[in-house]
């Protein structure tokens, strides 16, 4: 299972610290939508260049446009970005025949998604490279959040999948006991008051 850095970070200089500071330990860096949102695209050239052999992942979350904004994400050194599970068809399939051209990939974004293992299945039809079972921020602060809610859908789904929604140290293994391809870490890594310690041992927990 690779672990992925989730950086939800505002500014180029505080994502090349923090991705500096863990990066021997994680596999993917993500640059969060905050961070992408007020840096600019910018900001994913940055982090390429800092780390050419980590896949960089742009957090786009397009709803639209998918072709376009995928191509520009790509111009710019991402090797992937999200597509919004909710979005049309046609958007996902726009992205992912820019990431064909690209040599590339889309990850397909299930957040906000009622049905999460139906939609993973016709996302992957189309081409998704992976797809994220997602609980946003504000989800996982509203009362009986459980991350054991995603492990199962990804489990149902029966494709290569991601989880992102609060995954920490103590709840690693249980992602990686659910057949994850992927787990995504935030503020498990860069919250703690030492992520490069954070980082590594979340790699020793998941080797």
């Amino acid at each position: 299972m690779k672990l992925q850095l989730a950086m939800d970070v505002l500014t180029v200089d505080d994502a090349l610290e923090l991705s500096g500071k863990v990066a021997e330990y994680v596999d993917i860096i993500e640059l969060g939508t905050p961070l992408v949102k007020n840096a600019g695209l910018s900001a994913v050239t940055a982090i390429k260049e800092a780390h050419p052999d980590k896949i960089v992942f742009a957090d786009l979350k397009t709803m639209d446009a998918g072709e376009l904004e995928a191509d520009i994400a790509f111009k710019a050194g991402a090797d992937l970005v999200t597509v919004l599970g909710v979005a049309d068809d046609s958007t996902i399939a726009g992205a992912i025949k820019a990431g064909k051209a690209h040599g590339k990939g889309v990850v397909v974004d299930l957040i906000g998604v009622d049905d999460k293992a139906a939609r993973a299945k016709e996302v992957t039809d189309l081409g998704a490279e992976f797809v994220e079972f997602h609980a946003g921020l504000d989800e996982q602060a509203q009362d009986g959040y459980d991350l054991n809610t995603l492990l199962t859908a990804g489990k149902e789904s029966g494709v290569a999948f991601s989880v992102a929604g609060g995954v920490k140290l103590a709840t690693v293994k249980d992602v990686q006991s659910s057949g994850a391809d992927v787990a995504v870490v935030g503020g498990g890594i860069y919250s703690a008051d030492d992520p490069a310690q954070a980082a590594k041992e979340l790699r020793a927990a998941i080797s």
